[in-house]
């Protein structure tokens, strides 16, 4: 058998085919080569198209399919991973109302914070381990508010992911996960949080049916079937947003385990067994994609909007400058600076709404700049420093909510492949971090592949996840990067 996996990102679709019997992948693409655009009509937003979104779904697997002659006919479930926090809104048709409002959009901020004043910080807490701050409920509140005309035709909110959902299967659907997610989950009542839309003034019925996050979900209509040229009776049977994938594809499923990525956006996620909520919402608690009743576990996510993006901002520079420098070579030019880059910091914030922050926006800052003595490789490393520092600081508050961090896993992917970056945030935790050979394409069709009952156990689903190798904190450094990450924190101007 065949699991196909789709990662439904901001900037692309990735789509990977993974063999059921040997547990390795097939191939991957990428669609679209350049990044998705993003659209801002005021500061502070970003919407995206979700027929962008699909179009490059189905070009991806079409392509994917042509490499691997059939492979198509032998697929037997899929799995999608996506961005998470995105509002996507349909008609009865199915037919989209409004752009999605994603996950980096800051305009519903004031209105999650109208909602969690409302709605109680001890009911809040207690409920949803979260307020509504700028999640997907708070965007469809905000919608209600502003675009009454739109609001009015809506049949159905979803996912990112579980638009590509009803695209496959023809059927509206989302998860647990998923509305844990967008804070349209009750913890206490493990339900949708129908209380939330009743006491809001939103019809709670615009809620599509839920379908377990492993199990199945769907099959793909007989049309798209045909379309795409795979098996008519592949069924859809996994589902979670990027991070909770993430976590999921470098296996960690179990309370005190950790995961963390830095794309677009860096994050560290932990896992519990515990509901428990950060009060000052700067780590937000949703449902992990094992999660169950009776073995709950749950992900703590503590983001970071600016992390890849200040690093891809820093390398637009070089290239308006008519350097075509590649993101390794950005890291030799950074390693010629000394570590804390004598002095200079850089804050990597400027990407919408910073949650660790209370969902402020905030600018990106270069400080202690000395014209004298500082070059392009200290600003080089300051990039790199301080994206490792804003994700030790993430870390740093989930292990002040009782969950320590003994070993963090990776992909070996985006910034970890830098020696520099790798170093300042191994050293700034005090963690180790293992570095495997996944993504999020992958660990979506690894998921859809246990979900099926193909794979049995988490050990036969795992058998072939591959550790590539383990940084260890330096002895030698490590007060260093101690010393230069306590000087990030304190010149924060928050």
């Amino acid at each position: 058998m065949i699991f196909l996996g789709l990662d439904i990102g901001s900037s692309s679709v990735k789509v990977a085919l993974l063999d059921g019997e040997t547990g390795r992948c097939l191939g991957a693409v990428q669609q679209p080569e350049q990044e998705f655009k993003i659209d801002a009509p005021q500061t502070g937003w970003a919407e995206q198209a979700p027929t962008m979104w699909w179009d490059a779904t189905v070009a991806g697997i079409k392509q994917l399919i042509a490499q691997n002659p059939g492979a198509g006919e032998r697929i037997s479930a899929i799995g999608i991973s996506y961005q998470m926090h995105g509002l996507v809104v349909v008609d009865k048709q199915g037919e989209v109302l409004h752009p999605s409002i994603i996950w980096c959009d800051s305009r519903a901020a004031q209105t999650g914070a109208a909602a969690y004043a409302e709605l109680g910080e001890q009911w809040c807490m207690s409920n949803l381990l979260n307020s509504p701050g700028n999640f997907t409920f708070a965007k469809l509140k905000w919608l209600a508010e502003n675009r009454p005309e739109v609001f009015a035709k809506i049949d159905k909110i979803m996912l990112p992911g579980d638009y590509i959902a009803m695209r496959l299967t023809g059927e509206a659907t989302t998860t647990p996960s998923g509305l844990s997610e967008g804070v349209m989950w009750n913890f206490q009542n493990q339900s949708a949080a129908v209380d939330v839309f009743d006491r809001l003034g939103v019809n709670p019925n615009l809620i599509p049916a839920i379908k377990p996050n492993f199990g199945e979900a769907g099959q793909v209509s007989s049309e798209v079937a045909n379309a795409l040229g795979i098996n008519p009776a592949a069924k859809l049977t996994y589902r979670a947003g990027d991070q909770p994938n993430n976590a999921f594809s470098l296996n960690v499923l179990e309370s005190g385990e950790f995961a963390t990525t830095a794309g677009t956006s860096g994050v560290v996620y932990a896992v519990t067994d515990k509901n428990i909520s950060d009060r000052q919402q700067r780590i937000n608690s949703f449902l992990h994609v094992n999660h169950q009743p009776q073995s709950p576990t749950v992900g703590l996510l503590a983001c970071i909007n600016g992390a890849g993006r200040m690093n891809s901002w820093l390398r637009n520079l070089f290239v308006e400058a008519g350097s075509d420098i590649s993101y390794a070579s950005m890291s030799d030019v950074a390693n010629k600076a000394p570590i804390g880059s004598e002095g200079l910091v850089v804050h990597p914030f400027g990407n919408g709404g910073e949650r660790m922050f209370g969902n402020k926006l905030l600018q990106a800052e270069i400080s202690g700049l000395d014209l004298n003595r500082h070059g392009l490789s200290h600003i080089s490393r300051g990039v790199q420093e301080g994206v490792a520092f804003a994700m030790a600081m993430g870390t740093e508050m989930i292990n002040n909510m009782g969950v320590a961090a003994h070993v963090i896993r990776a992909g070996k992917a985006n910034m970890f492949l830098s020696p520099v970056f790798s170093a300042a945030f191994v050293n700034a935790t005090g963690t180790p971090v293992e570095l495997y050979d996944t993504n999020g394409a992958e660990g979506a069709a690894r998921g859809a592949g246990w979900a099926s009952g193909y794979y049995t156990s988490r050990e036969e689903a795992f058998s072939c996840l591959e550790k590539l190798s383990v940084i260890e904190p330096d002895q030698t450094t490590a007060q260093q990067y101690q010393d230069a990450y306590t000087s990030w924190k304190n010149k924060l101007a928050l």
